[in-house]
């Protein structure tokens, strides 16, 4: 982790890195999509509708991990200085909210044929909307500090204490009785028939790849602009 800790050293492995992610990333989601909504069958209960899952469950993921990774930013930031934490966590924050509103939005047009309702304020639904509003606390916090010239310590304590929630959306399911359906894929097996399961591995690995593609290009550009305000300065004091 300390090797990226200087930014020219970084953006020399982020560079070729984010063509390559966001390339495999269209490819790999593409080819998902096209097989979970073109070569799968219906599901025998729930019908066409359960198509939505090859958008809503890697959105669901990565809107959990978008957070995880704010949280071990966050360490990074505490705890060894890491002078990129602080931007790697303003450059989760937006593609983890994003995907984390991506997961509310076809988690309500699931649930409308397949509950009776758009919304139901169950434990897994509420938690993750908790999410994303932390998701955009954590943006305008960490903003706003960056505006102070901070160092981005309070936004990277709001980060390990919003981590908090990620077990609790995890295990909600378990713990209250809930309309959402339980775990489906565990580490013994899935519950979901092969016929419709092949595709969600590509979706899912497809969608990351354009998440760390996204959040790299946050970086690089956030690292650009720190060095041309940086160049600004040493102008105007000559």
């Amino acid at each position: 982790m300390h090797r990226f800790a200087n930014p020219a050293r970084f953006l020399k492995f982020a560079r070729p890195a984010t063509g390559w992610l966001l390339a495999i990333g269209l490819l790999l989601t593409a080819a998902g999509l096209i097989g979970g909504l073109t070569l799968t069958p219906p599901d025998y209960l729930q019908g066409e509708t359960v198509r939505i899952m090859y958008v809503h469950v890697p959105a669901a993921w990565l809107g959990m991990a978008g957070w995880a990774g704010i949280a071990g930013a966050s360490i990074a930031q505490l705890v060894w200085r890491h002078p990129l934490a602080a931007v790697g966590g303003r450059a989760l924050a937006p593609a983890g909210a994003t995907f984390a509103a991506i997961c509310l939005l076809t988690g309500s047009i699931w649930g409308r044929p397949t509950w009776g309702t758009w919304w139901e304020w169950d434990g897994r639904l509420t938690s993750m909307l908790i999410l994303f509003f932390l998701y955009l606390g954590y943006i305008a916090l960490a903003g706003a500090e960056r505006e102070r010239g901070g160092e981005g310590r309070i936004a990277a304590l709001f980060g390990l204490i919003g981590a908090i929630n990620l077990p609790i959306i995890h295990y909600s399911v378990l713990w209250w009785r809930t309309l959402h359906q339980g775990q489906s894929i565990g580490v013994s097996g899935s519950s979901i028939d092969s016929s419709i399961l092949w595709p969600l591995p590509l979706a899912a690995l497809g969608f990351t790849c354009l998440f760390g593609a996204a959040v790299l290009m946050r970086m690089r550009a956030e690292l650009a602009e720190a060095k041309v305000e940086a160049r600004m300065r040493r102008a105007a004091a000559e």
